[in-house]
């Protein structure tokens, strides 16, 4: 990569911040659409985090990714703040324009664009949604879904004050149901939504019962390391429509990339096999 005195400036800020693919999602993008660009990794301490993104304003940067453990944290760095960032209590995209700092959240946008090139023929509307979780992501999931159209939200959380406390947040259609009971919480439901880490590779099983889960409800679980949970694989096993959680990392990272560096960037099934692929 050479780098000239032009050349667009982005990254993403975090701690640790090694692991992320949203340079290798970046990268692709600029290698394919010949940009003069370059999207770096910021491991960023937490004490360290507002001087960092100052500096990078100061450094003639485009923006930055927000990661774990900054997204609330950017909240108070930024000098507006999207709908989605406002309601969602989190900022995953910086954008710097005119001495300004912007704050987004594109989160709920890639997680209902996972779900529309997944599953086409879904509609939010279809039936109630159940969400595990009420961390950000579930924040982000229930925003979106309410958003779309779902008619009723079922958040099941195994700490219910958690979850009663994102129930206050969304102001919307939102129904509590305890840890215990989210087997009898599928009942009718239009999709499924795991947000947990229980699924990942090293953090436990969802032990889930799918029995009164109808044939015709969406399944999808954020976790993509690995990328067919056993969730997933069970509710594929019983005719269940499914998708895996790798789709909204990658079209999260959409509205930033247009942002930066000027170009509407897609997600293709090359893509995904790209970003996968281990060096």
């Amino acid at each position: 990569m050479i780098l000239s005195g032009e050349t667009r400036l982005a990254g993403i800020l975090g701690w640790p911040v090694g692991h992320s693919l949203s340079p290798r999602v970046h990268g692709y993008w600029l290698e394919r659409h010949k940009i003069d660009g370059a999207y770096l990794p910021l491991p960023v301490r937490p004490e360290a985090f507002p001087a960092a993104v100052r500096t990078l304003l100061e450094l003639g940067f485009r923006g930055a990714n927000v990661t774990i453990p900054h997204k609330r944290a950017a909240l108070a760095l930024c000098d507006s703040l999207d709908e989605a960032a406002r309601r969602i209590g989190a900022v995953n995209t910086l954008v710097f324009a005119e001495g300004e700092i912007q704050g987004r959240n594109s989160d709920g946008f890639g997680f209902m664009e996972n779900l529309r090139q997944g599953a086409p023929s879904w509609r939010a509307g279809d039936g109630p949604a159940v969400v595990l979780g009420a961390g950000g992501a579930a924040r982000a999931a229930v925003h979106a879904l309410l958003a779309a159209g779902a008619p009723e939200i079922r958040l099941c959380n195994r700490t219910l004050e958690r979850a009663e406390t994102l129930a206050q947040d969304m102001a919307g259609p939102v129904t509590c149901v305890p840890w215990a009971a989210r087997a009898g919480a599928l009942d009718g439901a239009g999709i499924l939504v795991n947000t947990t880490s229980l699924g990942m590779a090293g953090k436990g099983t969802l032990a889930l019962d799918l029995d009164v889960l109808p044939a015709s409800a969406l399944v999808t679980d954020i976790v993509y390391a690995p990328l067919e949970t056993d969730l997933l694989r069970r509710a594929r096993a019983r005719g269940n429509p499914a998708v895996d959680g790798l789709g909204m990392l990658l079209h999260q990272a959409r509205p930033g990339f247009k942002a930066w560096f000027g170009a509407a960037p897609e997600v293709t099934a090359e893509m995904r096999a790209f970003v996968l692929k281990r060096e």
